[in-house]
């Protein structure tokens, strides 16, 4: 799985079980067998291949560009001359992608894509896989902070097509959509919806689960979240 659990220290060992224990996770061993390292379990959902036809213009054709691109074109949505972006950060073909819905105001000022509690959630979600942040590329569905603004069908659309373009160009191993603006963009419906199944973006294979935001407002819905991350780290048939 890429995780290195035997370097965690004992306050990171601690946040992961703190993680398990509110997803509730209270065995060791599941009733059934998962295929973590083998093929996948004939119960697993069938795959939704996603349409990846339509795409952008002309833009960059190398990771590094392509984020350059983001911060300075005036032609994504909701860009204007005093917008203001959070661009994406890691590196190519990493272990795993997050794609979250547009940067808040908090995320804007620590200059992340996701910031505050909210990310203390994500890495505790990530080191639950046996992933660290070094080993995810983290992004939002766009990078323009819009405060109140909710993305039209076209907006949608466009941002659709720079996600693709972006993944095309990141090649992650997987692909975790968190929130309602890239499973709406993406997959075509909310997360409450799109989550369950696996689903195939540029190749890549994608499932789609809560922002860590709803998450720390309804812990109650963690258990999901934690079978969204399993049903993602189920290799392929």
């Amino acid at each position: 799985m890429g995780g290195e659990h035997d370097r965690l220290s004992a306050a990171e060992a601690a946040s992961v079980l703190g993680w398990w224990l509110e997803a509730g996770v209270d065995v060791a061993i599941q009733e059934q067998p998962r295929a973590w390292l083998g093929a996948a379990a004939a119960s697993t959902p069938e795959a939704h291949v996603i349409d990846a036809s339509e795409s952008i213009e002309e833009v960059p054709a190398s990771l590094d560009a392509f984020r350059s691109w983001l911060g300075a074109t005036p032609t994504l949505p909701f860009a204007k001359a005093h917008s203001r972006r959070v661009l994406p950060i890691g590196a190519e073909a990493a272990e795993i992608m997050l794609l979250f819905d547009m940067p808040s105001a908090e995320d804007v000022a620590e200059g992340q894509p996701i910031a505050g509690p909210a990310w203390e959630l994500t890495e505790r979600m990530l080191a639950a896989i046996g992933f660290n942040a070094e080993q995810a590329y983290v992004g939002n569905i766009s990078c323009v902070h819009t405060p109140g603004s909710r993305l039209t069908a076209a907006e949608l659309e466009a941002c659709a097509g720079i996600a693709r373009r972006q993944i095309a160009l990141a090649k992650p191993k997987r692909l975790l959509l968190l929130g309602d603006g890239p499973s709406k963009a993406l997959l075509g419906k909310p997360a409450t919806a799109a989550r369950g199944h696996v689903h195939k973006i540029e190749g890549v294979r994608t499932v789609a689960t809560f922002h860590p935001r709803f998450l720390l407002d309804r812990p109650s819905n963690k258990a999901l979240a934690w079978g969204d991350l399993l049903l993602l780290m189920e290799d392929e048939v």
